[in-house]
Formats: C-alpha cells, sequence, structure tokens
C-alpha cells in the first residue's frame, strides 16, 4: 500500500469510527441497548468491509488498472451478498434495532466518504505529468524514418 493510500484510508476511517462511537452512545439513550447493539454491529461492519475494499483495491492497482477494476467491483459484490447474509441471519434476533442499524450504515458511508474527500484535496495529488511527453511521442520518434518505397 502506498503512503497516500495509507494516508486516505486514515482520512476516512478516523472520521467513520469517531461517528460510529456517536452513534453508539446516542442510541444508547434514545433507544435501548437494542439501538447501541444495532450501532455498533453497523460500525463493525463498515468499518471492516470499507477496510478491506480499500486495502483490496490499493493491492490490485500495483498489478495494473484492469486488475484494480476487477477487485474493486469483485468487492462490492461480495459486501452486497455479506450484507444481505448478515440481515438474513439477523431477521429474527431480537437483540438489535434494525432501523438504528440502517439510519448508522448510511452516516457511516458519509462519514467514510466526505473523511475520503477530505483527504484527497489535502493531499494534492499530481495526476498530470508535467514533463510534457506522452507514451505516443517515443513510438512517434521511431516510426518518422523515411520508408523505401522503391519497390
Amino acid at each position: 500500500m502506498q503512503s497516500s493510500d495509507a494516508r486516505i484510508l486514515r482520512g476516512a476511517a478516523i472520521p467513520a469510527g469517531l461517528v460510529g462511537v456517536a452513534a453508539v452512545l446516542l442510541a444508547l439513550p434514545l433507544t435501548g441497548s437494542k439501538g447501541a447493539v444495532g450501532a455498533a454491529i453497523a460500525t463493525v461492519v463498515v468499518l471492516g468491509f470499507f477496510t478491506i475494499s480499500h486495502v483490496a483495491v490499493g493491492l490490485a492497482a500495483k498489478v495494473s488498472p484492469q486488475t484494480m477494476m476487477l477487485a474493486a467491483l469483485s468487492s462490492y459484490v461480495l459486501k452486497i451478498l455479506a450484507v444481505m447474509l448478515l440481515i438474513s441471519v439477523l431477521d429474527g434476533v431480537t437483540i438489535w434495532n434494525p432501523k438504528v442499524f440502517g439510519w448508522t450504515v448510511l452516516a457511516l458511508i458519509a462519514a467514510w466518504i466526505g473523511g475520503e474527500i477530505r483527504t484527497t484535496l489535502k493531499t494534492r495529488t499530481p495526476y498530470v505529468d508535467e514533463s510534457g511527453e506522452t507514451p505516443g511521442d517515443a513510438a512517434s520518434e521511431v516510426s518518422e524514418a523515411p520508408a523505401d518505397r522503391s519497390r
């Protein structure tokens, strides 16, 4: 993982973690222990899923852009399936509040994305090669040699 990836991961995970703690503390007096459990489960799920996706895409980026896209799409599909499985398993369980779980997930997603955007804008990672040379320039220099058309 590159240092910029680690910086972005920290910049997203810390605010989302703080929102998760706030959600648990807010749910406890408002909805009781069931709400706090729902908020805690949501915090663990969102932080875990987003961290795994970020690390997987960062590792795949070292291989190629195509592998990075495959890792992003695969992790997205696996997360959706895992959340569906988790909700179906916890459907009949009365120890948690599913509404608090859902609202906490939404708040954590907003905090994570906001943290990623903020950190990305602050790092000012260059995305333009200022050397002025494009990848096609080297190939065009080779092909500029006059062709033998005497045939």
